[in-house]
């Protein structure tokens, strides 16, 4: 596929998209990275009905009696164990890739979310605060395998002019993942007292699906080659994404002269004390921080408590929360067409722009809201979150997942993406904890901070980011080399 049809066209020529490909990025979007939107979306609704088991199985299996307060801490602990979770398995899932491959973590992760699922779906019944804890914390450590392998396993497949194409398809199966929770969990359909552990665990039939054909898969074939050292596979699962025998020998022989170089994998300890790596390490771990203290998640965390304060009923609320996430989706899929199109740089900036500002007009309209009672108010916030949400969706949410894949070469990088990951989960952790707070304090004002964290993200991007659209690691590496003082023109 030439460079100037920008449309995901399959060629079974093995230029751009193949039918296997294509087929690969579905299958391990919905059994990967849904089942974590899932994850983050799933309580919300049946949130009040797990509350009253929870007190119910302290009552009768433990013979405490809790008050609100109690049970207020108890539900903390219940939805952040999950981010701890992906805390500490952020911890060794570079070491996980390296060690077992990029497909290898993912069916570990794969077979971790289907055990958590037993757990969820037998809670109840077993009357086990527990098990409902323990599914929750390891969910969280399969989620962070997830978010560290599975942006690597499909730029790795995938040749260089796809890399911006494959990379969004994180972003979307974590949104879409959102949607599916907010739509299952409804009162009308699991999200009621009777089935709402199968609310929780119902993701685990679509890990369930795409697991068989996730093990048929090829493995990376720069893993293979460059890791493992094993130049028959690494060709033999080029020839299957290629299908073009030129193609097929042309990367081999790049990966060759990677090796060469003596590009073996890195530990931690080497990246952390190598300056020049400092700089993109940086990047990486600012953007994956900046996507989660943007906004984005207090925004879907809260959101019915934020369109309630906006005067809209409750009833309205909830209808207006799923149109919310409908639309996430939808911008969402706007990625794969913007990235193929446009640079990295200018789609970032725009992002952290965009987002500022509706940040800012969401709290003041809001403030205004409350003080003034008016009606046209509540329609100016909720188009101020829409134009978030798809601020949000050109280039915070899509490029932070990848551009870690494109700023470092094979030795470093799954350090980079497991130390991107963290941060991304200590953003969501101190989201969690700490909007409640603001919001308390500061009523609407309490999305300020993530206004000047978009800022910050911003003037970093046009400082130091050099644009990577079309370019190697290995041309990109040299204009950050300096650290902090690098020029990237």
């Amino acid at each position: 596929m030439g460079t100037e049809n920008q449309q995901i066209h399959v060629n079974d020529a093995g230029e751009g998209w193949t039918w296997l490909l294509l087929l690969i990025c579905l299958t391990t979007t919905l059994g990967t990275t849904v089942p974590v939107g899932y994850f983050f979306g799933v309580l919300n609704a049946p949130a009040e009905l797990i509350k009253s088991w929870c007190a119910d199985v302290l009552s009768t299996e433990y013979d405490t009696n809790s008050d609100e307060n109690q049970l207020n801490l108890l539900w903390t602990c219940i939805v952040s164990i999950y981010l701890i979770g992906g805390i500490c398995g952020s911890g060794f899932s570079a070491w996980c890739s390296n060690k077992y491959g990029r497909k290898g973590s993912l069916v570990i992760s794969s077979v971790i979310l289907m055990i958590c699922g037993l757990l969820f779906t037998w809670c109840r019944a077993a009357k086990s605060l527990e098990m409902l804890m323990t599914a929750r914390f390891f969910g969280g450590i399969a989620s962070a395998l997830i978010f560290t392998a599975q942006p690597m396993y499909l730029l790795e497949l995938a040749p260089a002019t796809l890399s911006g194409s494959v990379g969004v398809f994180t972003c979307i199966g974590v949104t879409g993942g959102i949607l599916l929770a907010q739509i299952v969990s409804m009162p009308q359909l699991l999200g009621s007292e009777e089935n709402w552990p199968y609310a929780l665990s119902f993701y685990a039939l679509l890990v369930l699906i795409c697991l068989l054909p996730l093990m048929c898969y090829p493995e990376s074939p720069r893993w293979l080659y460059l890791v493992k050292g094993d130049v028959a596979g690494s060709a033999q699962a080029l020839r299957k994404l290629r299908s073009h025998q030129a193609s097929v020998q042309q990367e081999l022989d790049e990966l060759e002269q990677t090796l060469a170089l003596d590009n073996k994998s890195s530990s931690m300890c080497q990246v952390l004390r190598d300056k020049e790596l400092f700089l993109p390490l940086l990047l990486v771990c600012v953007f994956q921080a900046t996507q989660q203290l943007s906004g984005i998640n207090a925004i879907f965390f809260y959101s019915l408590s934020i369109l309630t304060s906006a005067g809209f009923s409750t009833n309205s609320a909830t209808w207006l929360n799923l149109g919310l996430g409908g639309f996430n989706l939808c911008a969402s899929l706007l990625g794969p067409l913007l990235l193929r199109r446009f640079n990295r740089r200018p789609l970032l900036m725009c992002s952290c722009a965009l987002c500022g500002l509706s940040l800012a007009g969401m709290s003041f309209s809001l403030y205004y809201l409350v003080s003034s009672e008016g009606t046209a108010l509540r329609y100016v916030s909720s188009v101020f979150i829409l134009s978030f949400i798809l601020g949000f969706q050109l280039g915070l949410g899509p490029i932070a997942y990848f551009i870690g894949s494109e700023l470092l070469e094979d030795a470093p990088r799954p350090v980079a993406m497991s130390m991107g990951s963290l941060f991304s989960w200590i953003g969501n952790f101190l989201i969690g904890m700490c909007f409640p707070l603001l919001q308390s304090v500061w009523s609407s004002f309490a999305f300020m901070p993530c206004m000047c964290v978009c800022i910050f993200c911003l003037i970093l991007t046009w400082r130091y980011l050099p644009e990577t659209r079309g370019r190697e690691p290995k041309d990109v590496k040299p204009l950050m080399s300096q650290g902090l003082r690098s020029k990237i023109n």
